[in-house]
């Protein structure tokens, strides 16, 4: 059984990612998010919903212990979260991270011209590339609610394909990266519709 942290649970993809964890595998779920009220735990016996900031390296740390997985889906400041991130896996020994950016954050997207609106991200990935974890970055393309799983990934100095995926698609992708080990370790992913 996989032990997973879930930081940002009540996003739109961290919630769809925890759906299809809890249906396709045996994990147990830690859902980290900053106020616990809007969140209610989808299966009582695997999941336990904690309230926190990424940036409270305390309360994140603690969060860690006994984690085999971290997933983080998060907004704000990406590269403070990320170091933070860093730090409290290093300090709770915790070794996998699958952290979501975004596509173009590398200037990979055929015919669109870089923008400053991606340097969060950007900055986010740099920080956990130079980090000594077996990480795992997604940098997804735009989000669709549909159902279908079909998605294509492409690797870091790739042109990126395609321009959209659903959330289904990455879950299921989220999954298997947290219950698989050595799978995609330390690459970033370029995930859209196949």
């Amino acid at each position: 059984m996989t032990n997973v942290l879930v930081l940002g649970a009540n996003g739109q993809l961290a919630r769809r990612a925890t759906r299809t964890l809890l249906a396709s595998t045996d994990a147990t779920l830690t859902l980290y998010l900053r106020r616990a009220s809007r969140l209610v735990s989808p299966d009582a016996t695997r999941t336990r919903i904690v309230e926190g900031d990424v940036l409270d390296g305390k309360a994140l740390t603690s969060a860690m212990k006994g984690q085999d997985v971290v997933f983080a889906s998060l907004a704000g400041d990406l590269k403070r979260q990320a170091a933070s991130i860093v730090r409290a896996m290093h300090e709770a020994g915790v070794k996998r991270l699958i952290f979501v950016a975004s596509m173009g954050i590398y200037g990979e997207v055929p015919g669109e011209t870089y923008r400053s609106v991606l340097d969060p991200y950007r900055d986010a990935a740099a920080v956990i590339e130079a980090s000594d974890l077996d990480y795992t970055i997604l940098r997804p393309g735009w989000f669709t609610s549909d159902d279908r799983v079909d998605y294509g990934i492409t690797q870091k100095g790739e042109p990126f394909r395609g321009h959209d995926v659903s959330l289904a698609s990455l879950a299921d992708l989220i999954s298997k990266l947290a219950t698989t080990p050595g799978m995609e370790v330390r690459h970033s992913l370029g995930v859209s519709r196949a």
